[in-house]
């Protein structure tokens, strides 16, 4: 089942179910007028959508009508939750091989992770508004989850048992902001703005063999100013699953539904599959050559985000975005 949300001025948007082959959509309304609705109760909504979606497949819907992402906001316009892991630790020990650092073991046992903005996420067509081109301003191409109820002391297997859906995410890093806030130690804030999401939610059995072990085993294709600069595979090289994701979330706290979990940026050990954000690629640069030779993205600058099946299909539909000077700058 694929669901989106579209503008109507409210906050949260007009929940509806799209087609698999992302053309078509029908609005949800006499079911649950929005994804949270839907996801406070998932046993009862779900098989009602999931009605909808079959009609939209074969052709049976009552009200269909073109779908369009320039319309869409992000599938939870607002969320209870955004916590975001760093399931690549090659991403991570790149970084810190980068400025000299040694990689702590633990780190390959229990997942770094933050809490981000979680009240204004963008729209996959939304632009990426920003007070200065000093900043460094990044993408980073993931994938996220959307849980149900998860008690606290849920295990990992317990914890994928509620994993609804899944999204792509623009999660926008303000690099040159981060040093300063990590060297306070209480973690990021202002280096993180409003992360943008993928047209559509997906339910994990829309993946079919490419949903396993609580990973996704698809490529993510990003293009930088129209350019390919990576398609690293994002089941390959997840030290953390979903599931280990979650439960290190419940350990101690009751994780509600509509929570988003992120995977942190999609990295490969295998550099040929190119990078999910500038860091990684300047990361490498300084480690062969002593110094960045990439730069961070200006204003006009342009990224996509997308995920193709075995067939060549898109999945999610694609993050397309702008770089754009904040008027307040």
């Amino acid at each position: 089942m694929k669901l989106a949300t579209l503008k109507d001025g409210s906050r949260d948007g007009q929940l509806v179910v799209v087609s698999r082959d992302l053309k078509t959509a029908q609005f949800a309304t006499a079911v649950a007028g929005t994804l949270q609705r839907a996801l406070d109760d998932w046993s009862f909504f779900a098989p009602q959508l999931e009605d909808i979606y079959q009609a939209l497949n074969q052709g049976r819907a009552r009200h269909p009508f073109p779908f369009d992402p320039t319309h869409c906001m992000a599938p939870l316009p607002r969320a209870y939750q955004w916590a975001d892991g760093s399931a690549y630790v090659n991403h991570v020990e790149l970084v810190r091989k980068a400025r000299g650092a040694e990689m702590p073991p633990e780190f390959w046992v229990d997942p770094l992770m933050y809490q981000g903005g979680s009240d204004d996420f963008l729209g996959p067509r939304d632009d990426i508004i920003c007070r200065s081109e000093e900043h460094g301003i990044d993408f980073e191409g993931e994938v996220a989850v959307v849980t149900g109820d998860v008690p606290m002391g849920s295990t990992a297997g317990q914890a994928a048992q509620q994993i609804r859906l899944l999204m792509l995410v623009n999660d926008v890093s303000l690099r040159n902001l981060i040093p300063g806030e990590l060297a306070k130690g209480f973690g990021f804030f202002q280096s993180k703005p409003a992360s943008a999401f993928s047209p559509v939610a997906v339910t994990p059995d829309e993946l079919g063999p490419a949903w396993r072990d609580s990973k996704v085993h698809l490529p993510l294709t990003v293009h930088w100013n129209g350019r390919k600069v990576g398609a690293p595979d994002c089941g390959t090289d997840m030290v953390f699953d979903f599931g280990q994701l979650i439960a290190h979330i419940a350990k101690t706290r009751n994780v509600r539904a509509g929570s988003i979990v992120g995977s942190g940026t999609i990295s490969n050990v295998d550099r040929s599959k190119g990078y999910c954000c500038i860091a990684e690629q300047r990361m490498l640069e300084i480690i062969d050559t002593g110094a960045p030779v990439t730069p961070f993205m200006r204003f006009g600058d342009t990224v996509r985000i997308e995920m193709f099946d075995a067939q060549g299909a898109s999945v999610f539909g694609a993050i397309e975005q702008t770089v754009e000077a904040s008027e307040n700058t």
